[in-house]
């Protein structure tokens, strides 16, 4: 009989265990034994990709990016000092004004330095306002730099659990070809004592055949999931070192997802992000409106003449104050505080919609995560049973009261069985870890 191939891409989360932990054992799973040959465990595969991935680091120099706006902002604030110094020499030496200005400009032979200094007094609001909006927009990257870790932890939890569930399917594989090639050998030897007829042989050499197949899609699959684990590891070549087998969760999930919703709420970095992005609107907008409020500034000008005409003192110095007040634009101010304001209702709504969906998705990852919860009780059942059925078929075939083809079947629903239970496992994992990520434990 053909060995189906869903029978065989099903397999690619299998787990070579003898039982599937119980809902209520929830134990660990067993280390495999590799001598000398390093182990990477699940946290060093999560700690180098939060060190090594490309897509973290950026997250991270983005954060730090947005911190430096913060000062831009509140740069405003303070004090503006300039140096300067000029020197002019004149080629008509009668000559004291030039065109081009509404004031006098004095070209007059000289060499002065000196320094500037313009000190806001008051813009009504504005600037602290635009620092607040900075400030906002900051945190706002520091959570989305947050969410990249917990992706970049949900996709390596992932990978790793698919790395390992491919090389439990080709351990089975190699076992089923060696239990074929034996049975193989076994019926060829009955057949030539003509205790067993030559059709036998023939199903067993089709069996033999696919139990082959299976091993070289089996390796070709690891080598493939071992490459997809370094790259969420953030490493160049494929990842050799043993994995360690994780541990079930010890803890039950919550009876119903409703108790996860504020956990969710707390701790999402999105939900957390997009609430700050919100803030930030809404002072960019208080920041708008207040432009067309006056602004008082004060200023301060001092310095040296060393070499100067007759016409000139050898120092100076002067301070005064410049008001100015906004009379006509165009509208452009009132443009731009309707589009901030605009903006802000529009990022308010952003983070309704955004709560709706942190809502749906930890539904939808607690149905999903207590599905495969109480799927580990009945694929250790169908184990169980499936053992007896393959033993009740082979002393039937002994007895020649079964047929080879009842006996291969039996054989199937056993590794099928196998890898159902196994499936079963770390589709759990799998899920349990969706869940944390979407109720943001993985932050």
């Amino acid at each position: 009989m053909k060995l189906s191939h869903s029978l065989i891409f099903g397999a690619l989360m299998l787990a070579c265990l003898p039982s599937v932990p119980s809902r209520a054992q929830a134990s660990s799973i067993l280390t495999p034994t590799a001598g000398s040959q390093p182990v990477i465990t699940l946290t060093d595969a999560e700690a180098a990709a939060v060190k090594n991935q490309p897509k973290m680091l950026a997250a991270q120099l983005r954060a730090r990016a947005y911190q430096e706006r913060e000062r831009e902002a509140r740069s405003g604030l303070l004090p503006m000092i300039e140096f300067n110094a000029t020197g002019v020499q004149v080629a008509d030496t009668g000559t004291s004004t030039a065109a081009g200005n509404i004031t006098t400009s004095s070209i007059s032979d000289r060499f002065a330095y000196g320094g500037n200094l313009a000190q806001l007094v008051t813009d009504f609001g504005r600037t602290s306002a635009l620092v607040r909006s900075a400030r906002s927009a900051a945190r706002a990257q520091n959570e989305l730099a947050t969410l990249t870790v917990a992706q970049v932890r949900l996709n390596v939890r992932s990978a790793y659990y698919q790395v390992l569930g491919a090389e439990a399917v080709l351990r089975a594989a190699e076992a089923a070809q060696q239990n074929r090639s034996l049975i193989l050998r076994q019926l060829s030897a009955l057949a030539q004592s003509q205790l067993r007829s030559t059709l036998d042989v023939n199903f067993a050499k089709v069996l033999e055949s696919e139990a082959e197949l299976a091993v070289v899609r089996a390796e070709a699959t690891v080598a493939e999931r071992r490459a997809r684990l370094a790259t969420a590891m953030g490493e160049q070549r494929p990842v050799n070192a043993t994995l360690s087998e994780p541990v079930l969760p010890g803890d039950s999930l919550p009876s119903n997802p409703d108790e996860l919703f504020k956990e969710a709420t707390e701790r999402r970095a999105d939900l957390s992000a997009v609430q700050d992005q919100q803030q930030s609107a809404t002072e960019f907008a208080k920041s708008e409106k207040r432009l067309s409020y006056p602004t008082l500034n004060v200023l301060a000008s001092a310095g040296e003449i060393p070499f100067h005409d007759h016409t000139l003192h050898d120092d100076y110095a002067a301070a005064g104050f410049n008001l100015k007040i906004p009379v006509f634009n165009g509208g452009l101010y009132a443009a731009r505080r309707t589009e901030a304001d605009l903006e802000a209702k529009a990022k308010a709504r952003d983070v309704q919609e955004l709560q709706l969906e942190v809502n749906e998705q930890v539904r939808d990852a607690w149905y999903r995560a207590d599905e495969a919860y109480r799927s580990l009780d009945v694929t250790n059942r169908l184990v169980a049973q499936s053992k007896e059925a393959l033993r009740l078929a082979q002393d039937r075939y002994d007895a020649e009261l079964g047929s080879i083809v009842e006996l291969n079947e039996a054989q199937l629903n056993e590794t099928s069985a196998e890898i159902t239970a196994a499936d079963a496992t770390y589709t759990y994992l799998v899920r349990r870890a969706e869940l944390d990520y979407a109720t943001g434990a993985l932050n």
